[in-house]
């Protein structure tokens, strides 16, 4: 009995802080890429790219001699200016056409390629590194755990909250999600309809770069970090239904909990292969996801 409750203590319990403190900044980057394609039925192959430039804007405004904190609250607003101009002057100038999602798909994906390209120019290929602005560590459990990934857990829930809220509880929420449900029907309503696909997605991309900024200084910042975590964010979303920010919310925090206490057993090699299993399994079993498009709770 001491022996189990010690692995629950020592070996468990600290993989699943480290999976839940991932978890919360993979589901930041999953409800960027749900939202968008909640509603633009638009598959963002560069939103890798997107996490990658926010946490490269944070070294870089941290360089300046700027404080962590700004460099959190001034990255995602640079991060949504890049996502409008993004959305309104390529995205849009293929939504309309008849292979919209064939010519939207190829277009993110070259947009990925380019973007992956100007940062190994203008950073460098190599690796840099980013101090945690929290240092120190907090006792529970017996067990001490790093304040920083602590602060990721509480901030990026408190966040992840304020998204649902702001989808669901608000008439800006209700106007993005009537445009979603009946495009037409919401022009001809007098909504914006062309103003609120550019400010989602400039929304969704906010999000990816606030992801990057958290994660920074758990993870090293290099010009291809965005394509790992995108793969494990296109499974939640996945997962979780297409569109769905429930859907996102729980299979982000499921797999992520998965790949970590998964770790202590199999090789990091087979992580990737083993979120890819549950993702098929999954659509034997639902093709749908988890649950529904956006609109739903």
């Amino acid at each position: 009995m001491s022996n189990a409750m010690e692995w629950l203590q020592f070996v468990l319990a600290p993989q699943m802080i480290n999976g839940l403190s991932i978890g919360v900044a993979v589901v930041l980057m999953a409800l960027g890429l749900t939202i968008i394609f909640g509603l633009l039925d638009v598959i963002n192959m560069a939103h890798g790219e997107f996490y990658a430039i926010g946490a490269y804007l944070a070294v870089a405004l941290l360089a300046t001699g700027m404080s962590f904190w700004w460099a959190l609250v001034l990255t995602p607003l640079l991060m949504a200016v890049l996502g409008f101009v993004t959305e309104r002057g390529l995205i849009q100038r293929v939504f309309h056409s008849k292979d919209r999602h064939t010519l939207t798909l190829l277009l993110t994906f070259g947009v990925a390629v380019v973007l992956e390209d100007a940062l190994k120019i203008a950073f460098g290929a190599n690796p840099l590194r980013l101090e945690a602005p929290i240092s120190g560590a907090t006792e529970m459990l017996g067990l001490f755990f790093p304040n920083y990934r602590l602060f990721v857990m509480l901030f990026g829930g408190a966040l992840i909250a304020a998204v649902w809220l702001l989808v669901f509880r608000t008439s800006l929420g209700a106007i993005v999600r009537a445009a979603a449900y009946d495009r037409n029907m919401s022009a001809s309503l007098g909504v914006p309809v062309q103003l609120v696909y550019a400010g989602t997605f400039a929304f969704g991309v906010a999000l990816a770069g606030i992801a990057g900024v958290l994660l920074a200084p758990i993870y090293s910042v290099f010009p291809t970090m965005g394509k790992d975590f995108v793969l494990i964010a296109f499974s939640v979303v996945i997962i979780g239904g297409m569109g769905s920010i429930k859907g996102a919310l729980l299979a982000g925090l499921l797999l992520t909990q998965v790949q970590s206490i998964s770790s202590l057993y199999i090789s990091p090699v087979w992580s990737d292969p083993l979120l890819f299993g549950i993702m098929v399994l999954v659509l034997m079993w639902r093709p749908q996801g988890l649950f529904g498009k956006l609109g739903s709770a």
